[in-house]
C-alpha cells in the first residue's frame, strides 16, 4: 500500500557518477517541482572525490540544467531545492568513516523535527553493494526510528551463485521488504501501461492467449556502441546487461495472469509464475534457440564506426556478445505453443524498444482473401523513445470492391506533454519513497531469471554456440532468421518511432515482410 508523503533523507552513493548526473538528480528535482515529495526532505551525496559544498551544488545544478525535462525555476523555488543538497567524501570500504555520514544525516533530520526516514541509493560498482550495506549497519545508519529502504542498481550478481551470496550479505542489514532492486524499464510509462491495457479492456483479455495470438516479438535496439562502458560491458555482455533483467521483465508483463487484486505482492506473484513456466534450455540445445552476435565496423548515419573489438578498453580477441536473440516459450495453459522472440543489440539501425503482438491470420475465403493479400492484426506497444501503441486492422480500400488495406489506430503517450512524460527514474524513486515496491524486482524474480540465463552463459563459455558477426548499422547477424523460419514468421522491423506511421512491412498499403 502506498504511503502518504513523509519527510526523509536520501543518501546517494555514487553522487558524482554518470547515472547520478544524467538521471537521479534530474529525477529528484522533477519530483520536487511537481510536489510529489514532502517539503521536508534532504539529499546527502556520497562520493570519493574531495569536494566542497558549493562545488558539489554547482555540479548538481549543471546536471539538472543539462539533463532535466524541466527547466530550472529561478528564485526561491531553486534555492529551496539546492539548499537541501549536501555532500560528504568518504571511503565506502572503511566502516569507521561512516560516522561522518551519520552525523550529517542526523543533522539534517534535526531540521525535520527529528523525523528519521532514510532512503539509501547505491549508484555504485556492483562489487560494492554488499560492502556498503554492511557498513551502513556497522556505522549505525540502519538503527533509525523511522523506515529505512535500500535501492540497488543492476546487475544484482553475475550469476545465480553470486546473486545468492550478495542477497545473503544484504539480508543481514535490510529485510527483503526494505530492498528495492531497481530495473528502470519497469518505470517506463508504457511498460506499466501493459497491465491497464490488458486488464481494463474486454477487447484484449479474451484474445490474449494461444488461440488467437500467433507470436510476440520484443525488441530493444540501440544505435550506440559501448561508448565509455567497455570495462563494464566486457564482463557483462548483452545477455547479463539486457536479457536477464529488462527483456525478461517485459516478457513477464505481457504474459502474467490477472492478479487477484491490484496490490504489490499479488502482482509480483503473477510475474514470478511466468518465470516458473518459462522453458529452460539444456546447454546442448542452446544453439537451437539462442543466437549471439558482435558488431563489426559499419556505417551509421553516413559515418564509419568502429567494430566492438576496436573500441577502447576492449580486448582485441573479445568474444563478448553485443547482440542476443532468442525464441522463448512459456509453458502454461494460456501460452502453450506461442513463440516469444526477443532481440536486443547495440549499433542497430534504430533506437527503439517495442513489443509487437501478432494475431493469427484470418481463414482464406474464396473470392475475397488469398494468401498474402490480407496481413495479420498487430498490436504494437512502443516503449521508447516514443511512447504509445498502435493497433493495425484490415479494412476495404475506398473506391475498390475487395482490396484490403491496413489501417492504424494510434495513441501517443508523450506527444503533447510539456517537457515530456515523467522519466522512469522519477516514477521509481517516487514509488520507493512512498513504500510501493510493485515495479521493483523481488528476490525470487532475480533468482529465477538467473536460473534461466546461467545455462546459456555456460554453453557460450564452452564454445557450444558460435559468435556471429554483424555490421554496425544492421539488424544483427543473418543467423538470427533461422529462429523464426520454423514458425514461418519474420521480424517486424522498426522504421521510424513516430506516431501515425505504418511499419516498414506495410509497403504501398499492403502488408509485406522482410
Amino acid at each position: 500500500m502506498r504511503e502518504s508523503k513523509q519527510p526523509f533523507v536520501m543518501v546517494l552513493f555514487g553522487a558524482t557518477g554518470d547515472l547520478a548526473k544524467r538521471k537521479l538528480f534530474p529525477a529528484l528535482y522533477a519530483l520536487y517541482r511537481d510536489g510529489l515529495v514532502h517539503e521536508h526532505f534532504a539529499i546527502v551525496g556520497v562520493g570519493r572525490s574531495e569536494m566542497g559544498q558549493a562545488e558539489f551544488r554547482k555540479m548538481v545544478q549543471d546536471s539538472i540544467a543539462k539533463h532535466s525535462r524541466l527547466s530550472i525555476a529561478e528564485g526561491q523555488a531553486w534555492e529551496n531545492f539546492i539548499g537541501r543538497v549536501d555532500y560528504v567524501a568518504l571511503d565506502v570500504n572503511n566502516s569507521e568513516t561512516y560516522a561522518l555520514l551519520r552525523q550529517m544525516v542526523e543533522a539534517r533530520e534535526k531540521t525535520m523535527d527529528d523525523t528519521s526516514n532514510r532512503l539509501f541509493y547505491l549508484s555504485l560498482a556492483p562489487e560494492l553493494f554488499g560492502t556498503v550495506a554492511t557498513n551502513l549497519r556497522l556505522g549505525g545508519l540502519t538503527q533509525n526510528q523511522g523506515w529505512k529502504r535500500l535501492i540497488i542498481e543492476k546487475p544484482f550478481g553475475k550469476d545465480l551463485e553470486s546473486a545468492r551470496a550478495l542477497n545473503e550479505v544484504i539480508s543481514q542489514s535490510f529485510r527483503e521488504e526494505e530492498v528495492y532492486r531497481i530495473d528502470h524499464y519497469l518505470g517506463k510509462e508504457m511498460v506499466q501501461n501493459i497491465e491497464m491495457l490488458r486488464f481494463t479492456n474486454m477487447l484484449f483479455e479474451p484474445v490474449w492467449n494461444n488461440r488467437y495470438i500467433d507470436n510476440v516479438q520484443i525488441t530493444a535496439s540501440e544505435t550506440l556502441g559501448v561508448e565509455d562502458r567497455a570495462s563494464y560491458y566486457e564482463h557483462s555482455g548483452a545477455l547479463r546487461d539486457m536479457v536477464q533483467n529488462h527483456m525478461l521483465q517485459m516478457l513477464m508483463m505481457v504474459c502474467m495472469e490477472p492478479p487477484s487484486k491490484f496490490e504489490t505482492e499479488a502482482i509480483r506473484d503473477e510475474k514470478v509464475k511466468v518465470l516458473r513456466s518459462l522453458r529452460r534450455y539444456a546447454e546442448d540445445e542452446i544453439s537451437q534457440y539462442v543466437v549471439r552476435g558482435q558488431y563489426t565496423t559499419g556505417e551509421m548515419k553516413g559515418q564509419q564506426v568502429l567494430g566492438y573489438r576496436d573500441e577502447a578498453n576492449v580486448a582485441p580477441d573479445s568474444d563478448t556478445e553485443t547482440f542476443v536473440a532468442a525464441k522463448l516459450y512459456v509453458n502454461n495453459f494460456r501460452w502453450s505453443g506461442v513463440p516469444f522472440f526477443i532481440r536486443t543489440g547495440k549499433r542497430m539501425p534504430k533506437k527503439a524498444t517495442e513489443i509487437v503482438v501478432q494475431f493469427k491470420e484470418v481463414p482464406l475465403l474464396n473470392n475475397f482473401t488469398h494468401a498474402g493479400a490480407v496481413g495479420p492484426n498487430l498490436l504494437v506497444i512502443r516503449i521508447h523513445p516514443m511512447e504509445g501503441m498502435t493497433l493495425y486492422l484490415n479494412a476495404k480500400k475506398p473506391g475498390t470492391d475487395d482490396k484490403v488495406v491496413p489501417i492504424a489506430m494510434d495513441f501517443c503517450n508523450n506527444c503533447d506533454i510539456e517537457g515530456g512524460s515523467p522519466e522512469a527514474y522519477e516514477r521509481l524513486i517516487h514509488d520507493a519513497v512512498h513504500g510501493d515496491s510493485t515495479f521493483f524486482t523481488r528476490w525470487d524474480e532475480v533468482s529465477l531469471a538467473w536460473k534461466f540465463v546461467d545455462p546459456i552463459r555456460r554453453a557460450w563459455d564452452k564454445g557450444l554456440v558460435p559468435l556471429h558477426d554483424y555490421q554496425a548499422g544492421t539488424w544483427g547477424p543473418k543467423a538470427v532468421n533461422f529462429l523464426l523460419s520454423e514458425d514461418d514468421v519474420n521480424w517486424w522491423y522498426v522504421r521510424d518511432n513516430e506516431a501515425f506511421t505504418l511499419p516498414a512491412q506495410m509497403q504501398d498499403g499492403v502488408f509485406s515482410r522482410r
